[in-house]
C-alpha cells in the first residue's frame, strides 16, 4: 500500500507542479495495476499504458480513449505486461476507427491480426 499511496503523492505533486501530463491509476479487486499516462504534443495526444489491461482495467483505459474526443491518439503499449480477449478486441477495434497502436508487443499484435 505504501507504493500505491507514494504513486498518487507524486502524480498530484507533478499536477499541481503544472505538468504537461496526466497519470492515472487504477487498481482492481486483484491488486493488478494498470497505469494511463496522457501526453500531449503537436495535436496529437499519446496514451502511454502500463501493465496488466484486463476486462477490470479495460474501463479505464476506454474511458481515457473516449474522452480525447476527435483527436489524433496513439496507444503507446511498450509496458504493458499482459492482456486478456477482451482489451485484443478493444485495441483491435480501437485501430479500425484510427487510433494509432504504437510500440505494441508482438504477441498482442499476433493476437489481434488473428481475432480479426
Amino acid at each position: 500500500m505504501f507504493v500505491w499511496n507514494h504513486l498518487l503523492d507524486d502524480a498530484a505533486q507533478l499536477l499541481t507542479a503544472g505538468a504537461l501530463f496526466a497519470v492515472r491509476l487504477t487498481q482492481s479487486r486483484s491488486l493488478s495495476m494498470l497505469r494511463i499516462v496522457r501526453s500531449s504534443d503537436a495535436g496529437t495526444t499519446t496514451l502511454s499504458v502500463s501493465g496488466r489491461i484486463g476486462s477490470d482495467e479495460l474501463r479505464e483505459l476506454r474511458r481515457s480513449v473516449g474522452q480525447e474526443g476527435n483527436r489524433h491518439v496513439v496507444l503507446d503499449l511498450s509496458e504493458v505486461g499482459l492482456v486478456d480477449v477482451e482489451a485484443v478486441r478493444f485495441l483491435a477495434q480501437c485501430e479500425t476507427e484510427g487510433v494509432r497502436i504504437a510500440r505494441c508487443p508482438a504477441y498482442v499484435r499476433e493476437w489481434m491480426a488473428r481475432d480479426k
